[in-house]
This record gives C-alpha cells, sequence and structure tokens, in this order.
C-alpha cells in the first residue's frame, strides 16, 4: 500500500496515476469534497480514502494499520506540518519518502516576495485600498483582524462550500467581498474579476500553474496591478520529484531493492 497525501488537484491526479498503474493507494484528503473527487476515480489498484487529519503519530498508527510501504507527499505547497509530519513518520517506521511538488511559476510584473501572511497584510495595505485575496480561506483571519488593512476593502476569492461562506461571514466579510468560485481560472477571466471588483492590489501564492498562479499574474500584469507573493515555506526532503513519471520511477526503484 501506497500513502499519499493528496491534499491538491494535482495530487488527486497523481493517485489515479498510481491506481491504472496498479498500484494499491492510501489517499489523505484535507476535504469532503476532496474524498468525493477522489472516489469518483477509476483504475486498476485499490483505493482507501482517508478525511481525518493525521499528525505525525496518527500517521504512524495508519500505516502500520495499512501495512504502507512508501509514503507520497503531493500536499499543498504551503501545507507545511503535512509534509513535516510525513517525514517525521516515514523516518520512525524508516520507510521511503518522496515529495512531490509542482513547479514554481516564472515571476513576471510589478511583485513583491514576502514570507509569511502577517508581511503580506502589511505590505498590501501600503500598495492600495482595494485588495483582492487569492490565498485560500484558512489564513482569511490574518487580513480581517490586521491593524494595517483597518481601512481596507478585502475582496476574497474561495472555494464555493457552506464551511467556507460560513467562515468568510464569521470573519465579517459580506457577500459583496467575497468571490466564492472554483477554478481554474483563465487569465481573461481574472483580469474581467479584478476589473469588476476594482481591485488595486492582488494577495497570492505561488502554487504554480495547477494552482492557478500563471494567470494570475498575467491578468494583474495586464492591468498594471502590483502583487504581494507570498513565498513557499522552504523545507528540506531527502527526495523530491516534480512530474507523475519521476514519482513511477521512484516507486520502481523502491521495488527493485
Amino acid at each position: 500500500m501506497i500513502f499519499l497525501a493528496a491534499g491538491t488537484a494535482d495530487g488527486r491526479q497523481l493517485v489515479g496515476r498510481l491506481l491504472v498503474a496498479g498500484y494499491s493507494v492510501a489517499a489523505s484528503v484535507t476535504s469532503r469534497y476532496g474524498a468525493e473527487l477522489l472516489a469518483a476515480g477509476e483504475g486498476r489498484g485499490q483505493l482507501l480514502i482517508n478525511e481525518e487529519p493525521l499528525d505525525a503519530t496518527a500517521l504512524i498508527h495508519y500505516c502500520g494499520e495499512h501495512a504502507v510501504r512508501c509514503i507520497i507527499d503531493a500536499s499543498h505547497p504551503y501545507a507545511v506540518h503535512v509534509s513535516e509530519n510525513a517525514m517525521a513518520a516515514a523516518a520512525k517506521l524508516s520507510l521511503p519518502y518522496l515529495r512531490y511538488e509542482r513547479s514554481l511559476t516564472p515571476l513576471d510584473g510589478d511583485i513583491h516576495v514576502v514570507r509569511d501572511y502577517e508581511e503580506a497584510a502589511r505590505l498590501a495595505a501600503a500598495l492600495g485600498r482595494r485588495i483582492f485575496l487569492t490565498t485560500g480561506s484558512h489564513n482569511l483571519k490574518v487580513f480581517t483582524t490586521s491593524p494595517a488593512l483597518a481601512e481596507a476593502v478585502l475582496i476574497a476569492r474561495v472555494l464555493p462550500t457552506s464551511e467556507v461562506l460560513a467562515a468568510c461571514e464569521a470573519l465579517g466579510l459580506k457577500p459583496a467581498q467575497i468571490v466564492a468560485m472554483q477554478g481554474p481560472f483563465s487569465a481573461a477571466l481574472n483580469l474581467e474579476m479584478f476589473r469588476r471588483y476594482e481591485a488595486e492590489v492582488l494577495v497570492t501564492k505561488n502554487s504554480g500553474q495547477v494552482g492557478g498562479t500563471d494567470t494570475k499574474l498575467a491578468a494583474a500584469k495586464a492591468l498594471g496591478l502590483p502583487v504581494v507573493l507570498i513565498d513557499r515555506p522552504q523545507l528540506s526532503y531527502p527526495h523530491l520529484a516534480h512530474t507523475f513519471e519521476e514519482v513511477l520511477s521512484f516507486l520502481a526503484q523502491q521495488e527493485a531493492v
């Protein structure tokens, strides 16, 4: 059984590739919607789906329970704790660990790279008053409670689920400040959204092409919008792959050992 942290669209696609290749996969997702998308896939291998959060201890127990022989970490590039837990579990169980990570998007335009969400909030406030946020729902509180953004107008683009919308409302965001849509978004659609909401600053993350960073940056550049880009956390991975073929090659090498 291969354990795969599949918290992204390309992570789910990777699960499908492994199933087609005949591998049995225990896929861990971060939402019920992610589980539903996985369950709709097909393949020759067996699929187990886990929706429960797994810290390092829980992951160690899960791997033992399901006879996991390799951990593949295809979690979101900014999900630091997931990667740290996966590496800790792999080390404890002496299992091979592979990090699959989408490539970075080349940066082009008026882009300001920052280290974290707090710095992004302060810089965005200095660059404009109408701030268009495409950082997801988990860190919105940093922006809604930032003293620097007290006079700003925040527009948050988030997934259209009841849980996410309830979280936005709990943070004080009004319907006119919430764009509840699921991507991917083309550069043209991003451009029209930024125009429609009269955005003066875009705040985003370098989530790669699969995460739509390229089309957001292209739209911002076309409109002359400054971009506050939250940089990816830097972790030291024992093994790293950027393509599905590299993942399959790594698994084949482990089988040959």
